[in-house]
């Protein structure tokens, strides 16, 4: 039996990240025959063909409302051909999962949220809650309520259009830190698109070194201080040791997608 493919798409346009190496090292990790192979989709517009069984869909920067082009055209038309290649029956299913950016532009294409510019960056670790639908979905459902993520982005998705996202099949499965002094809308953190498709506003692939790295430079550790203060800062970096935290964020929800996809894929009980 062939290994599953995997396609990465890498929407950070070069930018520096932590991310690639995260998803690169959970594929890895896991007990299934896995291969992957990673394409600059947004830097070079290059894509994967058909015979891809899982699609992974990075973070990156920017405007993801803004059309950037070629390259988002074709990034869409393979979304669409995903979906209409699961809502056949006769053809055999494609597993994709959206993280942050992605999932931003997911969204918007699909108009199930407004996406709107945040008022300040969201950047460390945070609380995420989940719905009642996360409660019984089986990717979330054994994690503490709340749980706990990596966020990054100047971006989100709020106004879930709740009619569309029924109509489509889909469930808003997790949301934003409950915030009673702010008088602002709770954004849109995770979302099944599809039995195949899923996808979070926060980072699942994001591990403790990757964390540590970013938290020790100058200009990250003023933003969090700047906009949460010292104390929310002492704590991000305290809670990068806690297992009940990103540590266990990581370990479950890419992980457990990618179990899920290779066990329906293969037949596996």
């Amino acid at each position: 039996m062939r290994p599953v493919r995997i396609a990465i798409l890498d929407l950070y346009c070069n930018h520096p990240n932590q991310g690639m190496r995260c998803i690169k090292n959970i594929i890895d990790d896991q007990i299934y025959p896995l291969e992957w192979d990673v394409f600059e989709t947004r830097a070079k517009n290059v894509f994967p063909g058909d015979d891809y069984d899982i699609y992974i869909s990075t973070g990156g920067p920017g405007d993801p409302v803004k059309d950037e082009g070629v390259w988002e055209k074709n990034y869409l038309h393979l979304a669409d051909k995903i979906f209409d290649n699961n809502a056949n029956d006769k053809k055999e299913k494609k597993y994709a999962f959206f993280i942050c950016h992605s999932f931003q532009i997911l969204s918007h294409h699909l108009k199930i949220g407004e996406v709107t510019k945040r008022k300040s960056t969201a950047f460390g670790i945070f609380p995420v809650h989940i719905t009642e639908a996360g409660k019984h979905d089986p990717i979330l459902k054994d994690l503490p309520e709340p749980f706990y993520a990596v966020d990054s982005r100047d971006w989100q998705v709020i106004q879930p259009d709740l009619n569309k996202i029924k109509a489509i099949g889909a469930e808003v499965l997790a949301l934003e830190k409950i915030r009673p002094h702010v008088n602002l809308e709770r954004a849109v953190m995770a979302m099944r698109f599809s039995n195949e498709i899923f996808g979070t506003q926060f980072h699942p692939e994001a591990d403790v070194i990757g964390m540590d790295f970013y938290f020790k430079r100058e200009d990250k550790k003023k933003q969090i201080i700047e906009n949460h203060g010292e104390q929310k800062y002492n704590d991000m970096i305290a809670q990068l040791n806690d297992k009940d935290k990103i540590f266990l964020t990581h370990n479950t929800i890419l992980p457990r997608f990618l179990k899920h996809a290779v066990q329906e894929l293969r037949g596996i009980e």
